[in-house]
């Protein structure tokens, strides 16, 4: 195993706790202490994830996942927070995070989400990988979306959502399917999760996100990707 993880985390007590069973499993890591050092270290070396704390000095967590994906850094990013209020959640969610757990919280489920994120950020794409639909470009394998020639910041969770839509154009899938395919989640938990992210997509690759002519609701059932 030669995943790299970046871990962004001030409290000593739990960054040397995630680092030993980091260790333990194979991984390779690195660490920062605030936020302003750990968007730093994204940005100048390479990592396949990073865990990130919300409350950080200097710059906090949502500060720093949103710069990350403005950036155009793709890696899956799992948010920790001691709050555990759903409004941070979903705001995490909104600006780019692919998951989050809230403290205290077990080290089996962590990797268990490491592993889940990991694996599907390297799925291979299937059929063809270039895709044009109007001013967007979505290049599969090369894990890249363009509007009118600008980069779109996603998230590697909206990544594979979206190559997941695309890849299964003009089917209706459910939102049960798509949390089992694209989070490993079953249908009893995290039921926001599937919403929360495609209006996030449509926000960023539709023209008029209030009248989506790409991704579409199919009222009762889930979503399709139209064209």
């Amino acid at each position: 195993m030669h995943e790299k993880i970046l871990i962004v985390e001030d409290d000593a007590v739990i960054r040397m706790a995630l680092e030993d069973r980091l260790q333990s499993e194979g991984y390779k890591f690195d660490h920062a202490l605030d936020g302003e050092e750990g968007l730093r270290k994204a940005k100048q070396d390479s990592f396949d994830l990073v865990i990130l704390d919300i409350m950080l000095p200097r710059k906090n967590g949502f500060d720093v996942c949103r710069d990350m994906r403005m950036a155009g850094l793709v890696f899956p990013i799992i948010m920790l927070t001691a709050r555990g209020q759903t409004i941070d959640k979903v705001l995490g969610l909104k600006i780019g995070a692919d998951d989050y757990l809230t403290k205290p919280f077990d080290s089996m489920e962590l990797l268990a989400r490491i592993e889940a994120l990991l694996r599907r950020a390297k799925a291979p794409a299937a059929g063809d990988a270039a895709h044009q639909f109007g001013s967007l470009k979505i290049d599969l394998r090369g894990t890249s979306v363009k509007r009118n020639g600008e980069i779109v910041p996603l998230s590697a969770r909206e990544f594979q959502l979206l190559r997941y839509l695309v890849e299964r154009r003009g089917e209706t899938l459910s939102r049960d399917l798509l949390l089992k395919e694209v989070w490993d989640y079953s249908s009893e938990a995290f039921t926001r999760t599937v919403d929360v992210h495609v209006a996030s997509l449509r926000q960023k690759i539709e023209e008029n996100p209030k009248q989506p002519k790409l991704i579409l609701t199919v009222p009762g059932l889930g979503y399709k990707f139209a064209a």
